[in-house]
């Protein structure tokens, strides 16, 4: 037969590839569509079908015409039924989380798999690292199973998609269940798995003790795949077994050792190579390379290694090596005086802006000759916080306060001593959020910090900073009772019995800090000691916070629940620790806010508790064998 005319030819739009199903359902596409062609210029009106043909509609051509529409229509008929039975059926050979759920109604399907996986649900979750184990029950970790969500996804809802409507028919389709999770607690189960398993990645860093640089080589990490094991827990949670291994992945310094030796042969030995000269008018001033290499650091920032400057750490050091310029502002501050807060004034200065001198010398220590200079101009220098600011915090009483003792040890002394040192004056202005790290800074023996006993990996070991932690919970305690806005903290791995139940807390440099947030309208000072230890005497560590009080808090707690039995662990390293066994647990902390004696509000958090396997020093013996 002859080409149709191109005029009388079916528009097709968006015409997809041909394909099985496109030969038996139409395209793939829901939004494909065939329209037939318009009829032609007529004079006379459209009565029919026939209308369009010609005179002689016995023709072949008229008779292939209406062939053509018939299929159409019949083509229609078709898929419009197949949407209908989508939503009637599931697919041929289903399975939602391996529950076969082939050709039933929605309903039915939502049934079966309600029946068969919700048993499965209320089962703990068991997640296991090397050795370790975790219980996880579901409800801590906010899990829920969704089995409208489940049953819809394996295709229990209508559909204008021609695959969806071959599924009923064709094919193989094995679905996961749908499931549902609280996200803030999973990340705490995470993060609680976290703290026991992971070993954080070291960045080089370089800084310049006694004016030398001393290198920080880098050490790849080992951390908890938060976004695998999530997918894990879901999937076991439904799954016909309820345990698996807690997903790592590997984690890269970066900057490697190599980028480590450049920096060391290049910037580092460059900044300490001399002297910069100060020009101040007609003055020019050495100023040696012991009165910045304090407060320089060369630390990684994206993926290279780059000085830093602290202009606080420079203050100092600065004006004593330009005496001569000017006189240093002195910052207004609150005291305690006599059991009492008193406002103390600050003062202006003439001289060299440690902020502006930061940022001219870090291009002046990687200079060499003449280059090797900065101009800058003595000014009046402003205190940053002025008496006006200090009085205006209207901190007048003391509104919480706390005290922890600990055994006698000189470790303990030196480190409590030096971080209460730092927190000591600390002004928590409204809206502020107060961090012990950025506080404190790194526990280094730069920084007058010495190795003492830290919980690591679970376990007791011989770090930097032991004994740290009694200064956060007794921070923590103290912020407690005085209304603040608990923004970040993190109890030990398992109980210590020297600290309140559920009320500790603990750091660790680059991964867990202590953070509280000042919700109220006045300033917050932190005052903070230690009364050191003796022979025979326990020490002390002291924290309180001064400013104007608005909350009445009492605190309750729970019963313990959820036991954990340890077990038994050997230890053939070096940093080995003995440990007696330690029973883990539950327990929910409460905090109730009072004003004018009257209940306000509270607040409830949970400390989960890990069993503490007793850790024996040496190797594990290896059974007898029989002669």
């Amino acid at each position: 037969e002859p080409e149709p005319d191109t005029a009388s030819e079916p528009l097709v739009v968006n015409k997809p590839p041909v394909s099985a199903y496109d030969d038996m359902f139409g395209p793939s596409t829901a939004a494909t569509s065939v329209i037939p062609p318009p009829p032609p210029p007529s004079d006379t009106t459209n009565t029919g079908f026939d209308d369009n043909f010609d005179e002689d509609d016995s023709g072949s051509g008229g008779r292939g015409k209406r062939i053509v529409v018939g299929a159409l229509l019949a083509l229609a008929a078709v898929y419009v039924a197949g949407y209908f039975l989508t939503g009637m059926r599931m697919p041929a050979n289903t399975t939602i989380a391996g529950v076969d759920v082939s050709g039933a109604s929605p309903q039915s399907a939502r049934d079966t798999v309600s029946a068969k996986l919700t048993p499965a649900t209320e089962r703990d979750i068991v997640l296991s690292h090397e050795k370790t184990q975790f219980t996880i029950k579901p409800a801590d970790a906010g899990l829920a199973l969704d089995v409208d969500a489940s049953v819809a996804a394996a295709g229990g809802e209508r559909s204008w998609n021609p695959r969806d409507m071959a599924a009923l028919l064709f094919g193989t389709h094995d679905h996961d269940a749908v499931v549902d999770a609280e996200q803030t607690k999973l990340a705490a189960v995470l993060g609680t798995i976290g703290e026991e398993v992971d070993i954080p990645v070291v960045q080089p860093q370089i800084t310049f003790p006694k004016a030398k640089p001393k290198a920080r080589e880098p050490k790849d990490g080992r951390i908890v795949d938060k976004s695998a094991t999530t997918d894990l827990i879901k999937h076991v949670f439904v799954g016909d077994a309820n345990t698996s291994d807690v997903v790592m992945k590997d984690v890269k310094p970066a900057v490697d050792s190599a980028g480590l030796k450049a920096a060391m042969d290049g910037i580092a030995a460059t900044a300490m190579s001399g002297p910069v000269t100060i020009k101040v008018g007609e003055k020019r001033i050495k100023l040696p390379v012991t009165a910045y290499a304090p407060a320089l650091i060369i630390q990684v920032e994206g993926t290279e290694l780059v000085p830093f400057i602290d202009p606080k750490k420079l203050s100092k050091p600065l004006q004593d090596s330009t005496t001569g310029i000017g006189k240093k502002a002195v910052d207004a501050t609150v005291e305690i005086r006599n059991g009492k807060p008193v406002v103390i004034e600050g003062k202006e200065g003439v001289g060299l802006q440690p902020e502006e001198m930061a940022e001219k010398l870090l291009p002046a220590i990687a200079a060499t000759g003449d280059d090797r200079s900065v101009s800058i101009e003595a000014k009046v220098v402003d205190p940053v916080f002025t008496t006006e600011d200090a009085k205006a915090l209207k901190i007048t009483e003391k509104v919480g306060s706390f005290q922890t003792q600990y055994p006698p040890a000189a470790y303990r002394d030196t480190n409590q001593g030096r971080a209460a040192q730092l927190i000591n004056g600390t002004i928590v202005k409204p809206g502020e959020t107060f961090s012990f790290n950025d506080t404190v800074g790194e526990r280094t023996p730069a920084n007058g910090f010495v190795s003492g006993t830290v919980i690591n990996g679970g376990v007791f070991r011989e770090e930097l900073g032991g004994g740290v932690s009694q200064v956060v919970t007794t921070l923590y305690n103290a912020s407690f009772f005085a209304g603040m806005d608990d923004v970040e903290h993190h109890p030990h791995a398992f109980y210590i019995n020297r600290y309140p139940v559920g009320r500790e807390a603990t750091v660790y440099w680059g991964s867990l800090d202590l953070r509280f947030k000042n919700p109220t309208k006045y300033g917050v000072l932190i005052r903070a000691w230690v009364d050191k230890s003796g022979p025979g005497r326990n020490g002390r560590m002291n924290v309180e916070l001064w400013s104007t009080k608005v909350w009445d808090i009492k605190a309750s707690q729970s019963a313990r629940r959820n036991f954990r039995s340890p077990g038994t662990k050997y230890d053939d390293s070096n940093r080995c620790v003995p440990q007696a066994p330690i029973q883990g647990f539950d327990i929910d902390i409460f905090r109730t806010f009072y004003k004018d004696g009257k209940k306000v509000k509270t607040e409830k958090d949970t400390a989960v508790y890990i069993a503490a396997n007793k850790v024996i020093c040496g190797k594990k013996p290896q059974p007898a064998e029989d002669d």
